[in-house]
């Protein structure tokens, strides 16, 4: 029972030591090398068929105190950094940040509703686009972390949206080896579903 209590009280010290710690103390460049050895490890869990293993790193990545600051980064450092949602709270402050990264918990987490507003288009129209929270969209940065690795490695070769380290550049490359051949296709067909958001 003693030693019990010495290793949650060891425990307890690790995690308040590294939330003590201030915006700028955090080190992001050790914290990227740390998740991306995780991702890594989960990656060669997966391919090896090792699904135990697979679930245990995913939930040590996602608990990690790492991810979860690169979570809050990438949340406070993209365009929508001015945009609060239905909860008007907004993560501008340093303070705020760092307790930002201790709510991020999956214990009692509960996801809001998105705040609705409508964006016009070119023809005239609106289009309505979702906003979620600034904890909702973190919790997203901080799982697709942990999915990014098994997505990767057995998402398509020859799919480019949405995909890390892959841009238009990469898809217009591609297009272009598969139809400067001989037995290339003659015609290129394009697809739009009419009032897809509506």
């Amino acid at each position: 029972m003693k030693k019990q209590q010495r290793n949650e009280v060891k425990a307890e010290c690790a995690s308040s030591a590294k939330y003590n710690t201030t915006w700028k103390d955090i080190d992001f460049h050790k914290c990227e090398c740390k998740v991306r050895k995780l991702q890594v490890r989960i990656a060669k869990a997966h391919t090896g068929k090792r699904y135990n293993k697979v679930k245990a790193l995913q939930h040590l990545l996602v608990t990690s105190f790492e991810a979860k600051a690169l979570a809050v980064r990438k949340v406070t450092s993209n365009k929508g950094k001015r945009t609060a949602g239905v909860d008007h709270i907004k993560w501008d402050t340093d303070a705020r940040k760092i307790e930002a990264i201790r709510s991020l918990t999956r214990r009692g987490y509960k996801a809001l509703p998105l705040k609705r507003v409508n964006i016009p288009k070119a023809n005239g129209k609106t289009r309505p686009l979702g906003i979620p929270t600034m904890k909702d969209r973190a919790m997203q940065a901080l799982y697709l972390m942990a999915l990014e690795p098994i997505t990767e490695s057995e998402a398509d070769a020859n799919s480019y949206g949405f995909r890390k380290f892959r841009s238009t550049a990469d898809a217009i490359d591609a297009l272009h080896r598969w139809l400067s051949r001989d037995c290339s296709p003659e015609w290129i067909l394009e697809g739009d579903i009419k009032g897809c958001f509506d």
